[in-house]
C-alpha cells in the first residue's frame, strides 16, 4: 500500500511530532502537488484524507470534539440509545469493549463517554492514523470530555492481539464494512470517500467466530437492516432500527 501526503510547503518543521513520524513510514510519500487520487493532509490541524477535488469536497477525519460528535454524547439518548442498549450499558456502564471494527471510532466514543471502557481495533493503516490523531487532539485539547483510560488503540486484527487478549473483552462490537450501494443519495459524501478509501471487509464473515470465542457475555454485530446475518449465524436476539440492526450473540448474562 501507497498513499500520498500532501504538503503544501516544502517545510514539515509546524506539524505536530506524531504527524512528522507518520511521514517517515515508508508506505507514505510526500508531495507538493495536489495529487489526482485519495490522499492524505494535515488540513485545519487534523490529519485527514482528502478527494482529488479537495478543496471542494470536504475531507474526512476522526474528531471526538466535533459539533456532531459532542451533541451525540450529550443529546443521543445515554444508555437507551440502541448501540449503547445493544452493548449492555442499561444494565451495566463499565463493561469492557472491544469495538474490533473500529472505523471513524464515533460509535466507540460514545460507549466510551457512557462509562464502558473501550479498545478500539483497526487494521487499515490509515484509518488507524486518523484514529491516533483523533485521540491525540482529545487528549490534548480537552482530555476532561473522559476519563483517562477510557478508550485506546491498537493497530491489526482484533483476534491477534496480545492487547485485546490481555484487556479481557466482556463484549465485542463488530462493525465491518457493507457493499455501499452505487449511485444511492443516501450514502453521504463521507461516508462514500470512507467506502472508496477502505473498501468491503471480504471476510466479514470469519469475524464472528473469535469473536464469540474471546467475548465473555455477547457479540454485538451492526449491520444494514435487510442484510444477512454474519456468516450466516442466528443471533440470540437483534434490536432493529429504521436502516440497521443489532444482532446480539449472547454467551452468558451481563453481570
Amino acid at each position: 500500500m501507497n498513499i500520498k501526503f500532501y504538503l503544501p510547503k516544502d517545510d514539515a518543521s509546524v506539524l505536530p511530532d506524531h504527524i512528522s513520524r507518520l511521514l517517515r513510514e515508508n508506505w507514505v510519500e510526500v508531495v507538493h502537488n495536489n495529487p489526482e487520487d485519495i490522499f492524505l493532509i494535515f488540513n485545519e490541524d487534523k490529519l485527514s484524507v482528502a478527494p482529488k477535488q479537495w478543496p471542494k469536497v470536504k475531507p474526512i477525519c476522526v474528531d471526538f470534539l466535533s459539533n456532531a460528535s459532542s451533541h451525540r454524547r450529550l443529546h443521543g439518548g445515554g444508555a437507551g440509545q440502541a448501540v449503547a442498549k445493544a452493548i449492555g450499558l442499561n444494565k451495566r456502564k463499565d463493561l469492557k469493549v472491544v469495538d474490533a471494527t473500529a472505523g471513524l471510532g464515533r460509535d466507540a466514543f460514545v460507549l466510551a463517554s457512557l462509562g464502558a471502557k473501550v479498545l478500539m481495533c483497526e487494521r487499515h493503516p490509515i484509518v488507524h492514523q486518523l484514529l491516533a490523531d483523533g485521540l491525540f487532539r482529545l487528549k490534548h485539547q480537552q482530555a476532561e470530555v473522559l476519563e483517562a483510560g477510557s478508550i485506546s488503540l491498537e493497530f491489526g486484527n482484533f483476534y491477534e492481539s496480545e492487547a485485546v487478549a490481555r484487556f479481557a473483552p466482556e463484549v465485542i462490537y463488530l462493525d465491518p464494512m457493507f457493499p455501499t450501494r452505487e449511485k444511492s443519495a443516501k450514502v453521504k459524501k463521507d461516508m462514500a470517500l470512507f467506502h472508496d478509501l477502505v473498501g468491503s471487509d471480504e471476510d466479514a464473515d470469519a469475524l464472528l467466530a473469535p469473536a464469540l470465542e474471546m467475548a465473555e457475555y455477547r457479540v454485538v454485530v451492526k449491520r444494514p437492516k435487510q442484510a444477512p446475518f454474519l456468516a450466516d449465524q442466528k443471533p440470540t436476539t437483534s434490536l432493529v432500527g429504521k436502516s440497521s440492526r443489532f444482532d446480539l450473540y449472547t454467551k452468558k448474562s451481563i453481570v
